[in-house]
């Protein structure tokens, strides 16, 4: 059998624990097989990182934008745990979070759908992507507890030394404040990820913010949104069939749990970070969830949404197989290679990565799966099986 070609390489970010395990016997048994590989390889490991300070992330980041393409394992975030159990220098930070910056992207997530692992909300034929800005709200916020009675105030001093002052309230005792900020900048490129995005997948886009009570700061972010839907995206929605839909936070989660899915639901900072935990929730598991970091540039980094699973990791280095979903590891890498094909117009890997999609699916609609979706499937499962079976099961339908 001949195998599929690639004209142009990804780039292949690996990582840690039984994630990276799986990474390996996913090439193996599910890839290599079947596609002549092409990769840029960048070990994303907590140890290499550590070794290089973060030299080999900033160079996987800029691989990412050369090749537009990426492929990522879950990594480790160290903390001091894990400082000490890696004998590492420093504490390096998020790799995720240095990729997310150096893309200036916004991550999409969305559910896996299988016939036997019923969805909490009935409703939901399609999956919901859920899009979240990653940058500032609560998250690079300034908070003071105060004292006592006193007067409190937002203040701006601008580059001119001119001042912006508002009274935030007069209090008449101890209490808290928080200041949050966000920037004109990374809105727009919010809108520009999460529009591209939408025309990728071909479904409407819906936004919703509080802009009725937050006038001026959710505010900001309907008004960007809308120009630069108006200006930029308009003419490509109409074209492709789809629209652009704004609402307010509370309406949009009211139609959100009414409706049939198949939709980008662009979330503020905090408002993502509670319902993407929500949509996973309702659908299941993290292993059966997509995701995909997207640059305002058209670039596409898919990753599995899940950790690297430490205490299975820990049982196989006592010699155990265990039973690790790798779906999510899987679709990564379809989603990558579909992405690849389609920017070099070469059908036959497209049409490959969704024989892959189909062939997973089709194993745990049989009634094969690992132990985490046995707990959830509805026929019961017939064979609960170890993630090297699993694979195996899959290559066999392949």
């Amino acid at each position: 059998m001949s195998k599929i070609q690639m004209k142009n390489a990804i780039a292949e970010l690996d990582g840690d624990e039984m994630t990276r395990v799986l990474w390996a016997v996913i090439k193996e048994k599910l890839l290599e097989p079947f596609v002549e590989l092409k990769t840029e390889y960048y070990d994303l490991g907590l140890k290499n990182r550590d070794e290089t300070d973060d030299k080999v992330t900033y160079e996987a980041a800029d691989a990412i934008k050369r090749l537009r393409v990426g492929v990522k394992c879950a990594t480790i975030t160290s903390n001091a745990a894990r400082m000490e159990e890696y004998h590492l220098k420093q504490l390096t930070p998020s790799p995720n979070g240095i990729l997310r910056g150096e893309l200036d992207g916004t991550i999409f997530r969305a559910p896996i759908f299988v016939k036997n692992i019923h969805c909490n909300v009935t409703s939901w034929e399609k999956p919901i992507v859920l899009g979240r800005h990653g940058y500032g709200d609560v998250y690079k916020n300034c908070e003071i507890k105060t004292p006592c009675a006193g007067k409190a105030e937002l203040v701006f001093t601008g580059e001119d030394g001119k001042e912006i002052r508002k009274t935030i309230q007069v209090m008449k005792g101890p209490g808290v404040l928080q200041g949050m900020h966000n920037l004109d900048s990374s809105i727009e490129s919010f809108a520009r990820c999460c529009f591209n995005y939408a025309l990728d997948q071909k479904i409407d886009c819906w936004l919703g913010t509080k802009d009725t009570i937050s006038k001026i700061y959710d505010g900001n972010f309907k008004a960007i949104f809308q120009k630069i839907y108006d200006e930029e995206f308009k003419e490509k929605f109409e074209k492709a069939g789809i629209e652009y839909f704004y609402t307010l936070i509370d309406d949009a989660v009211a139609r959100v749990m009414k409706s049939k899915g198949g939709f980008l639901w662009a979330c503020k900072n905090y408002d993502g970070d509670v319902m993407s935990d929500m949509i996973a929730s309702a659908c299941g598991s993290l292993a059966m969830m997509t995701s995909v970091l997207v640059s305002p540039n058209g670039e596409f980094e898919y990753e599995a949404s899940h950790g690297t699973v430490q205490k299975h990791y820990y049982r196989y280095l006592k010699g155990e197989k265990t039973s690790t979903n790798p779906v999510a590891t899987i679709f990564a890498w379809t989603g990558a290679l579909t992405k690849r094909g389609e920017l070099d117009g070469t059908q036959d890997l497209v049409d490959f990565a969704k024989k892959l999609e189909k062939a997973t699916l089709d194993v745990i609609e049989s009634g094969t799966m690992t132990g985490d979706l046995a707990l959830l499937s509805e026929p019961k499962a017939e064979h609960i099986v170890n993630s090297w079976d699993f694979i195996d099961e899959i290559a066999k339908k392949l």
